[in-house]
């Protein structure tokens, strides 16, 4: 059975940007279907202007090389609404992830953000670590 996740941007950066990395099995779970990332027009909205930014120095092609290597394997979810009855997020950026899952049906949040951790014991999904999701997975 393919798990059906939200996975943060900096989850999705480290997976593809460090491919032998802390995070390059997130990377080869997608790849391999094991999982299936759930986004949408807004998370895939910030992952573009994350891999844009002149720290990580990608070129127009390697960015789109990165995306090639993560969207296809992406279920992409429309949301004609967003939902006010959900807990809120310190950080009001993040909180389309918290839409997201909750929205999509997704089974778990992959997060660090201590923002959206900070959310675990108020809704009806899971949001884990990375590390603890690897642990769930093995």
């Amino acid at each position: 059975m393919t798990l059906r996740v939200v996975l943060d941007t900096n989850i999705i950066l480290s997976a593809l940007l460090f491919t032998n990395g802390r995070l390059a099995w997130i990377r080869d779970a997608w790849l391999s279907g094991g999982i299936r990332p759930v986004v949408c027009k807004q998370t895939v909205k910030e992952l573009l202007r994350t891999l844009a930014y002149p720290k990580f120095k990608l070129s127009g092609i390697e960015q789109e090389e990165m995306l090639a290597d993560f969207l296809p394997y992406a279920e992409t979810v429309v949301m004609e609404k967003i939902p006010t009855h959900l807990p809120r997020c310190r950080d009001e950026d993040d909180q389309i992830f918290v839409v997201l899952a909750s929205e999509s049906g997704a089974e778990m949040l992959i997060s660090g953000d201590k923002d959206l951790l900070a959310l675990r014991s108020e809704l009806s999904f899971q949001i884990l670590t990375a590390d603890e999701f690897k642990d769930r997975l093995v």
